[in-house]
């Protein structure tokens, strides 16, 4: 990802690539990683990267916070045809739609904008003091940027309502209880967590993953979504090397132990 040939530097993300991934920190620590235009503008060029260049993507945020909100200084003075443009909420699907999975490693608050950038990733792991929250109403607002119909796909009706209607905030364990989150580990241990998550991903096939979310993404139910799907990977040359791998595995350990039950 050259931002030398896009926007220039970031200002607001530190951004590091590797061959397989991508990991963004969100980094204005003097307002609590709030997300302001710029950026926003910064992870549309990260979204476009990756787009042009499959790769996974770790979200994080810069001083034990994920992020503050939205910068509410710059939300003051929106109006309407700002909000026509879905300022925000045209990024987080953005982020949401990107071809392979994307991971937010939550530690601190992820309060309005940022906790609706989170709901936006595939994935979410957990520091000890993450805390999610969506606090629009008590700024007149409402939190127009997924989490009205994204929180409830991904936590039930009634507790997204508890969190939008009535203010509640979840912190780590009541995220992981209601499976906003996919573990809660000690904050100095998040990040190894969230590359070991990438990690088991990584060994799998790029291919079968950006269809799979491609398929569980695709709005109602849609079995011919799974059949397109599966004729593509069955055609490909990955499909059979990994099933003959498995085989050959299985032939190995045959030959050496006694017979057991094959895999459902």
């Amino acid at each position: 990802m050259s931002t030398d040939t896009r926007t220039g530097a970031f200002t607001t993300l530190t951004v590091e690539e590797r061959d397989d991934r991508v990991v963004v920190t969100l980094d204005r620590p003097e307002a609590r990683n709030a997300i302001s235009a710029r950026m926003i503008r910064e992870l549309h060029t990260v979204c476009e990267a990756l787009e042009d260049e499959p790769r996974f993507l770790l979200l994080t945020g810069a001083g034990r916070v994920f992020a503050g909100g939205a910068d509410i200084a710059e939300l003051r003075e929106r109006g309407r045809d700002q909000a026509l443009q879905g300022v925000n909420s045209r990024l987080f699907e953005r982020v949401r739609r990107l071809p392979l999975p994307t991971v937010a490693a939550v530690d601190g608050w992820a309060l309005g904008g940022g906790a609706e950038l989170a709901y936006a990733c595939d994935l979410r792991i957990a520091g000890p003091d993450a805390v999610f929250g969506n606090p629009e109403p008590g700024l007149g607002i409402l939190a127009a940027a997924g989490a009205c119909w994204r929180l409830p796909e991904l936590v039930g009706e009634s507790v997204a309502k508890q969190v939008l209607l009535a203010g509640r905030r979840l912190d780590a364990q009541a995220a992981l209880a209601c499976g906003l989150v996919a573990d809660v580990v000690p904050a100095g241990e998040l990040t190894a967590a969230a590359h070991r998550m990438l990690d088991r991903m990584a060994r799998q096939s790029a291919t079968a993953l950006r269809l799979t979310k491609l398929v569980v993404d695709a709005p109602g139910a849609h079995p011919v979504a799974d059949d397109l799907a599966q004729a593509v990977l069955f055609e490909g040359a990955d499909k059979r090397e990994r099933m003959t791998a498995f085989l050959e595995r299985g032939s190995a350990r045959s030959a050496t132990s006694a017979p057991s039950e094959a895999p459902s």
